[in-house]
C-alpha cells in the first residue's frame, strides 16, 4: 500500500472517514489526479503540478484540504481559511457533515482549469 493511503487509513476516527470521503471527491472530480506522499502528507498532482493536499490535525481536531495556487478563488473567500499563510488557502472540516461537496468540487474544477492553461509557474 502507498504511504499516502496508509496516512489516511492509519488516522483515528473521525479523521479517517473525513479523509476517505475527501479522497473519493477529489478522485471522482478530476480523473487524471495522482495521489502522492510528500512532506509526510497526501498530495494530489495533475502531472507534475500540485492540485491540493490533505492535512489531518489530530491535536486541533480538523482536516484541511489545502490549495497553494494563485487561481482567483475570491468567490469562495467565506469558505477558505488562510490563518496567516500568504499562499496556502484551505477548506477546513471538523466533521463529515461540515463538508460542502459543491464548494470543494467547484474549487477543484477552477484550479484544474488553471492548471490546464499552464497557470502555474516553477
Amino acid at each position: 500500500m502507498k504511504p499516502a493511503e496508509l496516512y489516511i487509513l492509519n488516522k483515528p476516527e473521525p479523521f479517517k472517514t473525513i479523509l476517505m470521503h475527501l479522497q473519493i471527491l477529489v478522485e471522482s472530480t478530476i480523473a487524471e489526479v495522482e495521489l502522492k506522499y510528500k512532506w509526510k502528507i497526501p498530495v494530489y498532482y495533475i502531472g507534475k503540478k500540485p492540485l491540493c493536499y490533505f492535512n489531518a490535525s489530530i491535536k486541533k481536531g480538523f482536516v484541511d484540504v489545502a490549495f497553494w495556487t494563485s487561481t482567483d478563488l475570491s468567490k469562495f473567500e467565506k469558505h477558505l481559511v488562510t490563518e496567516n499563510r500568504k499562499v496556502v488557502k484551505s477548506l477546513r472540516y471538523f466533521s463529515l457533515d461540515d463538508i460542502d461537496e459543491e464548494v470543494l468540487i467547484e474549487i477543484l474544477q477552477e484550479i484544474n482549469k488553471a492548471t490546464q492553461k499552464g497557470f502555474y509557474s516553477k
